[in-house]
């Protein structure tokens, strides 16, 4: 087996490739960005000599090589035959948050160059699909932001070259919002008491002392959280048996702003306590 992992960044254009990329630059990465997919054999023999000190390498390839389509399955199957540990990491976004994307950066589609986005990204869609099954790993980026998505990028090749801890990613959310695209667990906690009906507690979020003392002070609360952990304490090692390396656990309340809130960072303390690595976004704390 040869000893270089490679990622190979691809999917829609706009929904983030260059910063997963820089993402994996920044853990250690030798990266590449636009290779001619013809070109990969011969790049892979002259970076695995051990000489070179070089052990990961994440590349992005896609539609902007005109040939890619055409030869990127033969290759990889190729490379994979002698033994490279490849991994197609595909980054995918909402048609809605593309176009917008595209508006603000001013940027042409490299498919609808005389045309509308749209268009251009339906069409990217369709031809990427084959390569979309191939796909070890997909991130939906509609809702990240850049930090969000490097936190996610990272967490993940990190978590799969380093250790084999499962990486559990919290979400808390409001329900008005929408759920997380991501989440694996969806945990409904708008049956604890609510600060929002409080006048001296309202304008708090969850971070707040007395906000979440108000959350957590009832029975059911401390009743809820002891069953939750122990459910979750439960599934966690199952799901590392089976190979799952990230855990997505979305905890949603009305308006995202109190009750998910504290429980999320309840199940961060709680998990990192017992040795996981935990990540923590607080997605609408901040929305009115």
């Amino acid at each position: 087996m040869k000893e270089l992992k490679v990622v190979i960044i691809t999917g829609l254009s706009g929904s983030g490739k260059s910063t997963a990329l820089k993402a994996l630059e920044d853990v250690g990465f030798f990266c590449v960005d636009n290779m001619p997919v013809v070109l990969l054999p011969k790049f892979l023999d002259i970076q695995s000599d051990p000489a070179k000190g070089i052990s990961n390498i994440a590349m992005v390839m896609d539609l902007r090589e005109k040939s890619f389509l055409e030869k990127y399955a033969r290759i990889f199957s190729n490379l994979k035959e002698k033994g490279y540990d490849i991994e197609i990491l595909y980054v995918d976004s909402s048609e809605e948050v593309l176009v917008r994307r595209f508006s603000e950066t001013r940027r042409r589609h490299p498919l609808s160059v005389n045309g509308p986005v749209m268009e251009g990204i339906r069409i990217e869609r369709e031809r990427l699909a084959p390569l979309k099954k191939m796909a070890h790993k997909i991130i939906d980026t509609t809702s990240y932001n850049v930090h969000q998505l490097k936190n996610v990028v990272q967490t993940y090749f990190l978590a799969s070259s380093q250790t084999k801890k499962l990486v559990v990613n919290v979400t808390s959310f409001g329900y008005r919002n929408g759920l997380p695209v991501d989440a694996d667990l969806v945990l409904d906690v708008r049956f604890l008491p609510n600060p929002h009906f409080v006048p001296h507690l309202r304008a708090f979020d969850g971070h707040n002392p007395q906000a979440r003392n108000y959350v957590l002070q009832s029975e059911e609360s401390a009743v809820f959280l002891n069953k939750l952990f122990d459910l979750l304490e439960f599934l966690m090692p199952l799901y590392e048996k089976e190979g799952k390396t990230n855990l997505n656990i979305a905890v949603g309340c009305t308006a995202g702003k109190h009750r998910s809130v504290v429980v999320a960072n309840c199940l961060v303390g709680h998990f990192a306590d017992k040795g996981y690595i935990v990540n923590i976004n607080h997605r609408d704390i901040s929305k009115s």
